[in-house]
């Protein structure tokens, strides 16, 4: 098929400004995502960490990014339901 010549349909004009926007729009909704973890942590600078944890608590970007390993963004922590302590109702009046 390539040596037919038949790279790629015709693309309009304005498919890179959207591409562009599209791009620019999800790069600020990581960010922010970002910084929201990294206010929670008490950080002032966005680690990869903090991109780690934005993107695999948001549904949809986990959902986009699930083959995408972040360098050096570690693991969401996790802990098993049976392994906490179990809540001790008392009694009352």
């Amino acid at each position: 098929m390539l040596r037919k010549g038949n790279y790629a349909v015709k693309i309009g004009g304005g498919a890179p400004v959207y591409l562009a926007a599209v791009l620019e729009y999800l790069a600020a909704e990581i960010l922010e995502l970002a910084r929201n973890a990294a206010r929670d942590n008490k950080k002032t600078r966005i680690n990869p960490c903090h991109l780690q944890l934005a993107v695999r608590n948001d549904e949809e970007l986990n959902k986009l990014l699930a083959g995408v390993t972040i360098a050096q963004g570690g693991v969401l922590p996790n802990i098993q339901a049976v392994l906490l302590p179990k809540k001790t109702g008392g009694e009352k009046e």
